[in-house]
């Protein structure tokens, strides 16, 4: 096991080519050693970005020894991407996997020490990259969306899903016509406002967050991007992570990605796996309880990415 010993570490502006061209944005932490280091891969959840909390995460890694590449998802935030604020999972699968390639080319890498971390969204697509991509050496998923379906049905009430399938029908009549795509808020306040996050939390979550440290976030997304969600079930891949060791850090009364999906993905999960559960919601795991999940995940990786 690498020791825990302190690092002083380095923050860069970095950027990448996913498919298509496309540019992400992001920051690349670069510990001060004399040795080639092993490096984690992180983005964010469904719209935020990287400045809410992925850099206090970054941190607490590269202080441990780890190079770390946070950035910002494909349409959002710094990154380049068209539509502007829609969110298609499997795209975003994709460029971890052009985010591994990113780190594993860096002469500061030892290309054979890399994990994913993700959070939220991208705690599922995590699950989904590890299950498929053989670079990954170590998985982090924190209070993760593992089944979209399931998700919609709990956030969404049954009677206002057949109204809700009318909009993503009429979104691709509007799109063929080369209108603009149909929008709908991330969070809001209160029924009986559409939002793709109707919780409580989410809105006092992101609307604090984006004043106190992300200006750029923009609380809009694609409807098309709700839709996209509804469909996305990294649940079906979590068997295939084995023999990957994976982490799961799930909020014991999270009602965003809910507590018992969470756990029915963990329990479907081959070995080698470890969950931890934190005390609060879905949103504790980046402020009250980000000392406990920020250690966890770093024990984690400092255990199964060392040296033999």
């Amino acid at each position: 096991m690498m020791s825990k010993a302190e690092f002083t570490f380095k923050r860069q502006n970095v950027e990448f080519l996913t498919e298509g061209g496309i540019k992400l944005r992001g920051w690349l932490y670069l510990p001060d050693s004399d040795k080639k280091s092993p490096a984690i891969a992180m983005s964010h959840g469904f719209s935020a970005v990287k400045e809410m909390y992925l850099d206090s995460f970054a941190e607490v890694f590269a202080t441990a020894g780890f190079v770390v590449l946070v950035y910002d998802n494909r349409n959002f935030g710094e990154s380049e991407g068209e539509p502007r604020q829609e969110i298609n999972p499997w795209d975003q699968v994709m460029d971890y996997r052009y985010a591994i390639s990113y780190v594993k080319q860096r002469s500061e890498v030892d290309p054979e020490r890399i994990g994913i971390w993700g959070t939220s969204y991208s705690g599922g697509h995590v699950i989904t990259v590890g299950a498929f991509d053989s670079r990954v050496k170590a998985i982090v998923s924190q209070v993760p969306l593992v089944s979209g379906s399931e998700n919609l049905k709990r956030l969404v009430r049954s009677d206002m899903i057949p109204e809700l399938r009318r909009m993503f029908a009429e979104d691709y009549e509007r799109r063929i016509k080369g209108e603009k795509p149909l929008t709908i808020p991330v969070v809001c306040k209160s029924p009986p406002e559409t939002c793709a996050l109707p919780t409580p939390d989410s809105y006092e979550w992101f609307t604090e967050t984006a004043k106190k440290r992300a200006p750029n976030w923009r609380n809009e997304v694609t409807l098309r991007s709700v839709e996209y969600l509804s469909m996305y079930e990294p649940i079906t891949y979590v068997k295939q992570v084995s023999p990957k060791p994976i982490l799961m850090i799930v909020a014991e009364s999270d009602i965003l990605t809910p507590t018992d999906l969470a756990l029915e993905a963990f329990n479907m999960a081959l070995m080698p796996k470890e969950l931890e559960i934190l005390k609060g919601g879905h949103f504790d795991a980046y402020t009250k309880g980000f000392e406990i999940s920020s250690r966890l995940a770093r024990d984690f990786f400092l255990q199964h990415l060392s040296k033999k």
